[in-house]
């Protein structure tokens, strides 16, 4: 966690303003467009990224829907993936998140901003409520985050098996999948090292509801790990 509190030491005099930005949109999130929230994010993990020797570099931005609402499905290395799709998403987003990370510090207010949901994986009738939910609010318009390893690699740049139940929002919702690839993001807050490095998101060709309608989620899942795979290979 050496770069986190290097971040912070370099934007000492700020800190005070952005956490209080971050609180303010917090407490009146249903009053203020996702289009200043996303603005707010950007600035933020601009400024970071600058005190903490972070570079994102994302590719791909072209297959991002324009004009629908969608889901993304990125491989998973650590707490600073959300961070590195907030850097160069266009759109605003939400996440699905596991229920431990919702009360850590300042990443508890961003989650909170994007209208987050936390999921209890050991209780099946919570996840199928935020299932629901999700799938829900992307029919109504909003784009969700949804990580279908369930937990972070912990083998730097290996992508994990995903799982098909991760899928069930976006085929219920009938919306596009965004696999998106993900390296060198564990390296920022998971090595101890805060050695300048360059975090790489490449946005997929996303898979459509004609492409996957007759497929099982489990099917879904081994598609689009194999694309993000790929993608990691190359």
């Amino acid at each position: 966690m050496k770069r986190i509190w290097l971040m912070i030491f370099k934007n000492i005099l700020t800190v005070p303003f952005w956490y209080g930005k971050l609180w303010y949109y917090a407490a009146n999130s249903n009053h203020i467009s996702e289009e200043k929230k996303l603005t707010l994010f950007k600035e933020i993990v601009s400024r970071a990224n600058s005190g903490g020797n972070v570079t994102v570099i994302s590719r791909g931005l072209e297959n991002i829907p324009k004009d629908q609402s969608f889901m993304y499905f990125p491989n998973h290395q650590g707490l600073y993936d959300v961070l590195a799709l907030l850097d160069g998403s266009p759109r605003f987003f939400s996440v699905v998140m596991k229920k431990e990370l919702e009360h850590l510090p300042f990443l508890n207010l961003i989650f909170r901003i994007m209208g987050a949901y936390s999921i209890d994986r050991e209780d099946v009738r919570q996840s199928m409520k935020v299932i629901q939910k999700v799938s829900q609010e992307v029919k109504e318009g909003k784009n969700f985050l949804i990580f279908p390893e369930g937990t972070r690699s912990k083998n730097s740049n290996a992508v994990g098996n995903f799982k098909g139940g991760s899928f069930k929002s976006a085929t219920k919702a009938k919306c596009p999948i965004v696999p998106v690839c993900i390296r060198n993001a564990y390296k920022v807050f998971d090595t101890g090292s805060v050695d300048p490095v360059t975090v790489e998101v490449q946005y997929l060709r996303p898979l459509y509801y004609e492409e996957y309608k007759e497929m099982k989620t489990t099917e879904i899942a081994e598609k689009v790990m194999k694309r993000i795979q790929d993608a990691m290979d190359k």
